[in-house]
């Protein structure tokens, strides 16, 4: 059974322009993760909203909802651009340079490629290839 990205996109639009889709992943044979996003930070209220919007769907998937989390999935080319200088690991479907994972700074995004700067140098990947990309949180120790 495909997942039915489009209509749980469609559900969500109908919510308003502040509540964004970041990404819907499957679990299990019959498992969706949606993960959203909003200015104000996401609510268990916009969880259970989000849930009720998409009463269609849950007639065939166990969802869950959820916010995007610190290791932010990045899935469309303006989340590249609004994390630019952010740490980000990539996972591609092909292998570019003999590797098909980048961990680095994303230096440049535009509608078609990305920018991973790493200790070998500057990779560009065009985002067709790009299986999996997430942020990776970066802790500071704190000192006592």
């Amino acid at each position: 059974m495909e997942a039915p990205h489009q209509q749980i996109e469609e559900e969500i639009a109908a919510l308003g322009e502040s509540v964004e889709l970041i990404a819907v992943e499957r679990f299990g044979p019959e498992g969706l993760r949606v993960y959203i996003d909003h200015p104000d930070g996401v609510t268990l209220e916009l969880c259970e909203q989000v849930t009720h919007a998409l009463r269609d769907v849950n007639a065939d998937w166990a969802l869950e909802v959820s916010s995007p989390g610190i290791d932010r999935p990045l899935t469309k080319p303006d989340h590249f651009r609004r994390f630019l200088g952010s740490r980000v690991r990539i996972r591609t479907a092909d292998a570019i340079e003999g590797r098909k994972s980048f961990t680095g700074e994303l230096t440049a995004a535009t509608d078609d490629a990305i920018s991973v700067e790493d200790e070998s140098g500057v990779h560009e990947i065009p985002l067709s290839i790009v299986h999996r990309s997430n942020l990776v949180p970066e802790f500071s120790e704190v000192n006592q």
